[in-house]
């Protein structure tokens, strides 16, 4: 197959400046050129980077881009801009994979010659769908996605595959985990520090568990992006989250920044024996990528109620789950918490359960997933 992939309008690839999906399509983009497929991945720009260039097969197109927004509004604006300076460049293919917003909408009627047009759909939809009527493939990351996309617009259900993000499962799998058990048990979060990610509630349920001296030792490390260019919730955000922990809190909780080598992150993940993902983004969750790398690694997770996570999350069985939306949503947290940090052997066999599990998002299966879809868009063409 020829194969076009098409990346958003702020990042480069490969993912000098972070961005899951950068790395996640890369990848991908390397297994499908190693199997013998053309493929061309476009991208933004960025400086050190050749604007055109082939490695392993790979061929790298970048195009000027635009930094990211904290308004919605701009960054569609941007990304239309961007859909209009693809459509201009994409070479001739047999399909075209879009992890964008607005290029989908229009592609297929302004540039027949790309191919086919499969939509990733890497977040919640917030109404795209209904412009995607001459899309032919969506490839949802998860059910709820699925539902989601065939809520919005009903003729995409038969065109829609179920598309879990991938991890590099054997790589986590192999990092060492080096755990004293007299030592702190220690609670993850990896993601961006932005208000939607629930923070503000982990650190309430921290309150809670600072109280139960019965406890044994524990500490939290929080993994991730502040700035509003790497999708954070700006320096100021990150700033006044630490500034409202009491000073029992504070003790325990430590903000380590970004961390975009596959490595050291491997490294941070195996380092963890707890990860807790209190996300409360109803409408912009779609997988919990860092959920089932965490799981990879061997922690524990535990989870807020979204839909999304059911794809990842049988309840006591490969994680916990807390209602986020509830009163007491911080207790819950701070409960569900407890018990893995009091409970070792609970702890540990929800973490082999869960790690098993996360098995089937290794990259060469959901490689394989990709192309049948892939495959199936083209001959219905």
């Amino acid at each position: 197959m020829k194969i076009t992939i098409v990346m958003g309008f702020f990042l480069p690839v490969p993912a000098l400046a972070g961005g899951a999906t950068e790395k996640i399509w890369h990848r991908l983009a390397q297994l499908f050129a190693a199997q013998g497929h053309a493929v061309t991945l476009v991208s933004r720009r960025w400086p050190g980077l050749p604007n055109q260039e082939t490695i392993g097969g790979l061929v790298h197109l970048r195009l000027p881009g635009a930094g990211h927004s904290r308004f919605l509004p701009v960054n569609l604006f941007l990304d239309f801009i961007w859909g209009l300076r693809v459509t201009r460049a994409l070479p001739s293919a047999d399909v075209v994979i879009c992890n964008t917003v607005s290029l989908p909408a229009f592609l297929r009627r302004l540039k027949p010659r790309g191919g086919p047009v499969a939509v990733v759909l890497g977040r919640m939809p917030k109404g795209q769908c209904r412009l995607y009527g001459n899309v032919d493939r969506v490839l949802a990351t998860s059910a709820a996605v699925a539902r989601r996309a065939a809520h919005e617009n009903p003729r995409l259900a038969a065109r829609t595959s179920v598309f879990p993000n991938p991890i590099d499962w054997t790589a986590l799998a192999a990092a060492p985990r080096h755990r004293d058990a007299a030592a702190a048990v220690v609670i993850g979060f990896v993601g961006r520090v932005h208000p939607e990610k629930g923070l503000p509630l982990l650190l309430a349920a921290a309150a809670q568990l600072t109280k139960d001296i019965a406890l044994p030792p524990w500490q939290i490390k929080i993994v991730g992006p502040e700035s509003i260019a790497e999708g954070g919730g700006g320096e100021a955000y990150g700033v006044q989250l630490r500034a409202d922990l009491p000073p029992a809190v504070a003790a325990v909780v430590t903000f380590t920044g970004p961390e975009y080598d596959t490595a050291r992150l491997a490294a941070h993940y195996s380092a963890m024996d707890v990860f807790c993902y209190p996300s409360i983004a109803e409408r912009g969750e779609t997988f919990g990528i860092s959920i089932a790398e965490s799981m990879a690694a061997g922690c524990a997770p535990v989870v807020s109620a979204l839909d999304c996570f059911r794809d990842l999350i049988a309840p006591e069985q490969t994680g916990l789950v807390f209602d986020h939306a509830a009163p007491d949503a911080a207790v819950q947290l701070a409960t569900q918490l407890g018990r893995l940090i009091s409970n070792p052997s609970l702890r540990r066999a929800i973490a082999a359960r869960a790690k098993e599990h996360a098995r089937r998002y290794d990259f060469p299966e959901c490689a394989r997933v990709v192309l049948a879809s892939l495959q199936r868009c083209i001959d219905a063409a």
